[in-house]
């Protein structure tokens, strides 16, 4: 379990195609602390450890995983934002986010506000996912609270250390980005949709 509060970023060393499935070589300073079957939040994406040399480590994603989420599209030298799991006696400074990625979404707006950034996505609402005004949603592995919430688009708002901090400083109007919709909303609609049945 993760909370969507980055820790660090990681950049990508190298790429290896092994069948469907590829593996990520990336670097990063808290790399060293890491245990090999550990779990890794890397762009929202929870992944498991599979080498540690220093600084550098190693995961693998399997096909179902890049066909769901931005990783397909990372290139060598892009940066990912990392979490690890959440410690038994650890603060949820975000909210609950279990590294399983819902769906993308495309960023259809970005806006300097002169010290913070706003921040439009638009995602196929057709997949039954939903965010709520001032609800939490967790955008490439980062907890972030939800204004402006549509059908199928919705609005973040992202102070300086969050974009500087994270990869939001890379992310543009066109780009593709990771979502995890609230676990608690993603169940209560579940039971309410089998009343309404």
């Amino acid at each position: 379990m993760f909370t969507g509060i980055v820790e660090s970023l990681a950049e990508v060393i190298d790429i290896k195609e092994e069948g469907t499935n590829k593996t990520f070589t990336l670097k990063s300073p808290i790399a060293s602390d890491f245990k090999i079957d550990q779990s890794i939040s890397h762009n929202g994406v929870c992944l498991t450890v599979t080498e540690v040399i220093g600084d550098v480590y190693k995961v693998t994603a399997i096909e179902e995983t890049l066909l769901k989420t931005n990783l397909n599209a990372v290139k060598q030298s892009d940066k990912l934002n990392l979490e690890r799991c959440m410690p038994a006696n650890g603060r949820f400074d975000g909210h609950i986010v279990q590294g399983h990625v819902d769906q993308t979404a495309v960023c259809i707006k970005k806006e300097n506000r002169d010290g913070s950034w706003l921040f439009d996505f638009q995602y196929d609402a057709g997949l039954g996912n939903i965010t709520v005004e001032k609800g939490s949603i967790c955008i490439n592995g980062v907890s972030l609270t939800v204004f402006n919430s549509e059908n199928d688009t919705f609005r973040v708002a992202i102070i300086p250390y969050t974009y500087s901090f994270t990869n939001f400083h890379a992310l543009n109007e066109g780009d593709v980005a990771n979502l995890e919709f609230d676990i608690l909303g993603k169940y209560i609609k579940r039971i309410l949709g089998r009343y309404q049945a």
